[in-house]
């Protein structure tokens, strides 16, 4: 009796697991083909950026997490285009700057070899255990990543994708070095139509 009612168990856990991986793969939409299309749509740059943060030990409140399993709520930090005061920086295949309100600040660069480069950073606000925060912090030593573009044809516009993942947060506002993340964070995202920059 004892050993069928684990059976049960196991079996309604597995069944649960199915169910909340095919909710996550129904929402799921490429994140390149969109802000493609977003800025084919507006005429213009488009990009988006996510800090995608552990599922738990990553300061989440406890009560945000069925949120982000059923896909009701964001993995993490994340900004875009039209986010308040969006700002396209430099641009170059070997160098992106993007930035927003509220303390929002990507700057990645590569090296000759195409791998992530040591002036590489990302400033960004998030919540933990509901205190607004803001950090700045650095890819692992040594870094671990990609930037990809390409030239759209018949243009100086660029596009393209990019990962890393940062392990050494400052606070932005103290400057003090945080004990935190607890494990690396996963920042990605994608860009379409932003224009190189002339200057040298």
């Amino acid at each position: 009796m004892r050993g069928k009612m684990t059976l049960l168990i196991i079996v309604g856990l597995v069944m649960l697991l199915a169910c909340i991986v095919l909710l996550r793969l129904r929402r799921y939409k490429p994140v390149a083909a969109s802000v493609s299309e977003t800025s084919r749509r507006i005429g213009g740059p488009a990009f988006e950026v996510q800090i995608e943060m552990p599922l738990f030990n990553s300061g989440r409140a406890p009560w945000e997490i069925p949120g982000v399993i059923l896909g009701y709520s964001n993995r993490g930090p994340q900004f875009d285009q039209a986010s308040p005061g969006a700002n396209v920086g430099k641009i170059a295949p070997d160098h992106l700057e993007l930035s927003a309100e509220g303390g929002w600040d990507l700057l990645i660069e590569t090296d000759r070899e195409g791998r992530i480069a040591r002036g590489t950073h990302v400033a960004f606000p998030v919540k933990l255990g509901g205190r607004p925060l803001r950090f700045d912090c650095r890819p692992a030593d040594p870094p671990l990543g990609y930037l990809h573009t390409t030239t759209r044809t018949g243009s100086n516009e660029l596009e393209g994708s990019f990962q890393l993942e940062i392990t050494i947060c400052k606070n932005a506002i103290s400057g003090k070095t945080a004990g935190w993340p607890y494990q690396p964070l996963k920042v990605s995202g994608s860009f379409a139509g932003l224009s190189k920059s002339t200057e040298n």
